[in-house]
This record gives C-alpha cells, structure tokens and sequence, in this order.
C-alpha cells in the first residue's frame, strides 16, 4: 500500500537509539550526529520504492558522508512477516547496491515507532544538536529520477550541514507501509 509521510515537524528532538547492524555491531544515533548533521533513513529490502532508488541512495550517501554528513539506514520492518527483510537479507541487499552507511535492524520496531516512520522509504534529516530539519523525498519525483536536478535529499542535507537548518519547501515522502507487529 502506498503511504505519504507527515510534513517536517522542524526542531523536534530525534531520540536516542542504540542498534545493530547485521553482524551484530551496534551503532548510537548521538555518536553519529557529527557537526555536520545525520540523516536517518527508514529503508527495506522487499520494498519497490527502495529497489528504485537504491542505487541513488548508495550514490548519493556516498557523496554526503565524503561532505562530514552521516548517514545511518533502519529497517523496522517486521521480518518474521517478511523474509525478504531478515538481517541475512539485508547484509546481501547492503552488498548488493554498495551501501557505505550502517544498515541497522529495529528488532523490536520502537524506533520506528518513536520517529513516526510510516513508510519505506522515510527520510530525517537532523541537524548536528539531533533537531529534524527535513523529513521528505530522495527527490522531487519521489522515484530516484532528479532528471538532472540536484536531489532533494542532497540539498537539505547539504543545507543542513551549512546553516543547521532545512530547507522551508518540503515534498513528504512515499512508499510502502511499514510492515508492524500486531
């Protein structure tokens, strides 16, 4: 089913997590805010809208963490419901599209629950004190085609890092809903 994220709730104080990546090597959001901003994105393996963009994901994550921007990936799928999800999965999907950015399991889904994630693809981008700044699209179009342009994501993330603050024109983000736990 194909979902809109809310709009950017600007200044809202991501909370803290700690996660581990599929080999079982944790990762703190506040260890990772870093000076220039974090962005967290809310990503799956099974998801079309992810399948599309990425390979732009990895490309343009690449390019931002070379800037100082960090970049964590969260998978709060349930992936009991979803096998295509399970940490083995998505080691293979992270190697697959050459992602260079932790790609963390939310193994009980709070996290996502806490940031509000509604769908998969959702992006937060946070200014270094830990304040979203950006919820919205890779880009524009919402489907990895800038069509030339410089990405959304890009330049919130590389306003953010600037000045700490997001871009006031956002476009919510779309994409699969996240499989929950009853």
């Amino acid at each position: 089913m194909l979902l809109d994220t809310p709009i950017c709730d600007y200044g809202w104080m991501a909370p803290n997590f700690t996660l581990k990546n599929a080999d079982g090597e944790s990762y703190t959001m506040s260890d990772s805010l870093g000076d220039k901003g974090l962005l967290i994105a809310f990503i799956c393996n099974h998801c079309p809208y992810v399948q599309r963009i990425a390979k732009r994901l990895a490309s343009d994550t690449a390019v931002l963490m070379a800037e100082g921007i960090n970049v964590l990936a969260v998978m709060s799928n349930d992936y009991t419901l979803v096998e295509a999800d399970s940490p083995d999965n998505m080691k293979l999907f992270a190697q697959q599209y050459g992602f260079k950015f932790p790609y963390l399991i939310d193994e009980n889904q709070l996290i996502g629950k806490q940031y509000g994630a509604v769908c998969t693809p959702d992006f937060f981008g946070l200014n270094r004190k830990g304040e979203l700044q950006y919820r919205g699209r890779l880009d524009d179009a919402g489907m990895g085609d800038s069509g030339g342009r410089v990405p959304e994501l890009m330049s919130a993330m590389r306003l953010i890092a600037k000045t700490g603050g997001g871009p006031e024109k956002q476009v919510a983000s779309m994409g699969c809903s996240i499989k929950w736990r009853d």
